[in-house]
């Protein structure tokens, strides 16, 4: 991949810290974001996925370090899903997906970043129920296999559900998902890196740019937060990945 040589990465450059910036402010990596970011502006589809978990590995660390900090992050939460999460994002990570069907289910996925990046899943419950082993296992492999599948941390399916079972509260949901996103993105590299895949030197021109974003996103969603005009503008550019990729 040479950066330079895409049309209009300019333009992408300056998204990109925007997207971390809202990804980050919920808990979240961002490697939705940017994987559809990726498909508008042609990247070689080879380098999306390492890429898309590279950026992933450092937004959703700068963003674990300042919710953890202040003191939202529940640790046996985490563990009940994280324990299944892990060994089956490794083994999503070694599995190459058809082209057509990577597209379709990376839509699907694009369709739930769309609606938590919205706080359509951001309503919490008083009443915070106990996660089952059963559920936080099943729950958790599930989303690891898929996360290492396509080459996302797995957060904008996990914190929905968090807030829709009544696990956790929002900011608790965050820290949680912030946390799993990381473990899963670097399974998912490793089994990457495990099937042959090399991450491109250039990557890291856009690790330096998505983690300016990510710092400033999570250090004020983690205090007090809410910029509605980005939210819709970032939702507006995740649905028109999402059409391209479904009808792709």
């Amino acid at each position: 991949m040479n950066l330079f040589e895409i049309e209009n990465i300019w333009i992408f450059l300056v998204i990109l810290p925007m997207v971390s910036f809202m990804y980050s402010a919920v808990g979240h990596g961002g490697a939705s974001g940017y994987l559809a970011m990726m498909t508008l502006f042609g990247f070689v589809p080879e380098t999306m996925k390492p890429t898309a978990l590279l950026l992933n590995l450092f937004v959703a660390a700068i963003s674990f370090i300042h919710y953890a900090k202040d003191g939202h992050f529940n640790k046996k939460l985490f563990i009940t899903f994280a324990v299944a999460s892990i060994p089956l994002a490794l083994l999503g990570g070694m599995i190459e997906v058809d082209t057509s069907l990577y597209k379709k289910i990376l839509a699907v996925l694009l369709g739930f970043a769309i609606l938590r990046i919205l706080n359509v899943f951001g309503k919490e419950s008083d009443q915070i129920k106990e996660v089952e082993i059963w559920q936080g296992l099943s729950v958790g492999g599930s989303i690891g296999f898929f996360s290492g599948l396509i080459g996302i941390g797995g957060g904008i399916i996990l914190s929905p559900i968090i807030l829709i079972m009544k696990w956790g509260k929002i900011k608790e949901a965050a820290a949680v998902s912030a946390l799993f996103i990381w473990v899963n993105s670097a399974a998912g590299m490793g089994g990457q890196l495990i099937s042959g895949v090399r991450i491109d030197p250039d990557a890291f021109i856009l690790v330096g740019i998505a983690v300016i974003g990510g710092f400033l996103g999570s250090y004020l969603g983690s205090k007090k937060m809410n910029n509605k005009g980005l939210r819709y503008m970032l939702a507006c550019v995740l649905a028109t990945a999402c059409i391209k990729l479904f009808f792709a």
